[in-house]
């Protein structure tokens, strides 16, 4: 069984081990030493990271009480090895890791929800909880989580005998090989964890809570610690003082400088909606009130088109053709009757101008690519001919 030396000394960084085992397998070479700081995945986050022999570490894993280390290139066996662990990578682990005690700690004693899932990923950490929680009350435990973190407090480490584990009260009562190892932060978490941990409270720098979404008949709570917050402040702050300057407003004026854009943006729309539906009105004027119609619209977007054919057949328009710019290339269509099937001229539009597209016997919409001369001859012919 390896020796397992993060339950030494969470905060080493560098070691020396005996390789035990080197096995080839379909994604590189396992490899056993008969002792490691390399924590692998496991309690929701994934393997550490760094090098044995200036060799990369490609990820970590515990098979059969043996911790595996996966490599590109063997190591012999009986070697002696120097491993180093990407520190940066650790530190940020251990800084989600212990938040989430933290705020578990405080789910667990202020609503009595328990932690169902907890998943550390490389940008985000994410905490399930078997109960509803509040956008008001997720703020109310943020402030108080970071209470506890800036109360520095020792994070501990206990490994009691077995005739003191009934008489304790701790979250996930987790059963380890080598026993059971108890962290407890002083008056706020005492939870079973086999996890590396920080020695105090105050390492976590931050903890933010980003987000609150409702998660098989509980909550999902996203988590962000450390750096990891401090990068998500610097790129939010960004984004707030580049629409700061683009709305020549205070940043702490932004909300509702945007809420003052959004109402401005909807009273254009309803304005240029009445201007298309006047501009259709006017052209349905210059149109002859019968016979097959084909126009070529440059102007309307959305349902303007739609509008326009139907507008014209309730002139009395036999068949309408309209046709609009498509965004790629070619055109859009809408072509409409109220008298006779328009699908089989959909059908061999399509095929003569590399379409897709269908609809309704009355209507039909798709896109066509081709010149406007081009499809305006077509139908020329080929609507009369039909």
């Amino acid at each position: 069984m390896t020796k397992k030396l993060y339950y030494q000394d969470s905060y080493i960084r560098t070691f020396e081990a005996l390789v035990k085992a080197c096995t080839f397998v379909e994604k590189g070479v396992e490899v056993i030493l008969d002792q490691t700081a390399f924590f692998p995945e496991s309690g929701g986050q994934y393997g550490d990271q760094g090098s044995l022999n200036n060799l990369e570490v490609l990820n970590v894993y515990e098979r059969n009480k043996e911790i595996i280390h996966l490599l590109k290139e063997p190591l012999e066996v009986g070697a002696k090895v120097v491993g180093e662990l990407d520190w940066k990578s650790r530190h940020l682990k251990m800084q989600q890791h212990s938040a989430e005690h933290i705020v578990s700690g405080l789910v667990k004693d202020r609503f009595g929800y328990d932690n169902v899932g907890f998943h550390l990923g490389t940008e985000d950490s994410t905490l399930d909880f078997n109960g509803e929680i509040t956008p008001e009350q997720l703020r109310e435990l943020e402030w108080c989580a970071n209470e506890f973190v800036v109360a520095n407090l020792d994070i501990i480490e206990r490994y009691p005998r077995a005739e003191e584990i009934e008489q304790l009260v701790f979250r996930s009562k987790i059963e380890l090989d080598e026993g059971l190892r108890i962290i407890v932060i002083p008056g706020v978490d005492q939870c079973a964890c086999c996890a590396p941990q920080l020695k105090r409270t105050g390492e976590i720098g931050l903890i933010k809570l980003t987000n609150i979404q409702r998660h098989k008949g509980g909550v999902r709570i996203t988590m962000l610690c450390g750096v990891r917050a401090l990068m998500d402040y610097s790129k939010k702050e960004k984004s707030v003082k580049g629409i700061s300057q683009l709305l020549s407003v205070k940043e702490d004026e932004v909300e509702e400088g945007v809420q003052g854009l959004k109402e401005e943006v909807e009273s254009w729309k309803k304005k240029n909606i009445e201007m298309a539906n006047h501009l259709i009105e006017y052209k349905v004027k210059e149109i002859s009130e019968d016979g097959e119609i084909c126009l070529f619209e440059y102007e309307l977007k959305g349902d303007g088109p739609r509008h326009l054919m139907n507008a014209v057949l309730e002139q009395g328009g036999k068949i309408c053709a309209v046709f609009y710019p498509d965004h790629k290339e070619g055109f859009r269509y809408t072509i409409g009757s109220k008298t006779i099937d328009v699908r089989p001229i959909g059908e061999e539009l399509n095929e003569a101008f590399h379409g897709r597209g269908g609809g309704k016997a009355n209507m039909i919409q798709g896109t066509v690519k081709g010149e406007e001369t081009q499809i305006r001859e077509w139908l020329r012919k080929g609507v009369s001919s039909g």
